[in-house]
């Protein structure tokens, strides 16, 4: 185990490295933010070092695992025990992806909010594309100056992802890539200091079911839940446009479920003018998230011969082994990083589906709510202050 940490300035220049550090913990998640904390003895150098804006980047083995700015910090200190003497200092950090989503999607990237003349910024081309331009538009490089992610470049186009389509409209960014990532066949974006800079980049999940392989016979997983289960839905009835017999709505169904399962339906509100195809995406990205019949969690260990970062990555597609000769494959949605000073350190994944590993159904049911509430808010704004 090698592991460093170091702090730099905003602009990516090292202003120290944190020897004395004494625990570390950081989990990677796949298309959302990462986080990490860090104790070391609260000495006043590295407390007057943490300015805001400092970022924490967090070494294995000679290869950045982690990199993003400190949002936390907790000063410890008593007059006897582990905290006696100069205290604790305990730093939470994020990646340097949780600088892009908190930015909103603007109409028009190029106008400040007071100068906008336009309700929505629209997309109809393969999502990769869309992801680039909408995070080099409102975060990177082509972003108004004071928008821009100091040190962040967009990445070329990798031939990734489907085509998509559909409008935001001051959208949370995060929310906003989700969404078009899995409409667009479920790809991969991310933040990785490369050098002096942070690079967004997309990418495709690599199908590694052949050759990962996690199994309590192989001595790498220690936790396995696999749940099946009834779709919660079959086909999405979107409502678009209109009132009474004006109201345009369509249906999506998912044919082949349906056929075995039965017909489960939802009902999904597009108030607007919005096209069809958009419309069709919208019960598209319902059905995905909702239909799945197979549910699997896990937690796999790293060993010598199957390691993080070198044999698999996060979004990769590798193989689980569920019981005697039956095996299953999904991505690897999450990797946890734990290392002590002075007893080594552990690393895990989790492999699963979306629903299975990420937020509980209640969380989408929030968001899915927030969401229809700020259509309706902006759809009722005026598009000119009054006089």
């Amino acid at each position: 185990m090698a592991i460093k940490l170091l702090v730099t300035d905003r602009n990516l220049n090292v202003l120290s490295d944190l020897t004395g550090w004494e625990t570390v913990d950081v989990t990677l998640r796949f298309n959302e933010v990462s986080s990490g904390q860090f104790t070391c003895p609260a000495y006043p150098w590295i407390r007057e070092i943490l300015t805001p804006g400092a970022r924490i980047v967090v070494i294995r083995d000679g290869q950045i695992f982690a990199a993003g700015p400190w949002e936390r910090r907790l000063i410890e200190r008593s007059d006897d025990g582990e905290n006696s003497g100069i205290g604790k200092l305990t730093v939470e950090f994020a990646d340097d992806l949780s600088l892009v989503v908190s930015r909103n999607s603007y109409p028009k990237p190029a106008l400040t909010p007071e100068a906008q003349d336009t309700d929505f910024w629209e997309y109809n081309n393969n999502a990769e594309l869309v992801l680039l331009d909408l995070v080099n538009g409102n975060a990177g490089p082509a972003a108004q100056a004071i928008r821009r992610i100091p040190r962040l470049v967009v990445a070329g186009p990798t031939g990734v992802g489907t085509t998509v389509a559909g409008k935001l409209r001051l959208d949370q960014l995060g929310d906003g890539m989700r969404s078009i990532a899995l409409a667009g066949g479920g790809i991969g974006f991310r933040t990785r200091q490369v050098g002096r800079d942070i690079v967004f980049e997309t990418y495709g999940p690599r199908d590694l079911s052949n050759v990962v392989r996690f199994g309590f016979g192989l001595n790498n997983l220690r936790y396995l839940a696999y749940e099946e289960s009834a779709p919660a839905i079959t086909t999405a009835i979107v409502g678009g446009q209109g009132e009474g017999s004006d109201r345009y709505i369509i249906g999506r169904t998912d044919a082949a479920l349906e056929s075995v399962w039965g017909r489960r339906e939802t009902y999904v509100a597009r108030p607007g003018s919005d096209p069809l195809a958009e419309l069709q995406q919208a019960g598209d990205e319902v059905l995905t998230r909702e239909a799945a019949t197979a549910r699997l969690q896990s937690s796999a260990w790293d060993t010598e011969d199957q390691r993080y970062g070198i044999h698999y990555g996060l979004g990769d597609r590798v193989s689980i082994e569920v019981g005697p000769g039956e095996q299953v494959s999904d991505l690897v949605r999450l990797v946890h990083l734990q290392a002590w000073a002075t007893a080594g350190e552990l690393v895990s994944a989790m492999v699963g589906g979306q629903e299975a590993s990420t937020d509980p159904q209640w969380i989408h049911r929030l968001r899915e709510m927030s969401r229809r509430l700020a259509l309706l808010e902006r759809r009722a704004l005026p598009s000119t202050p009054s006089a």
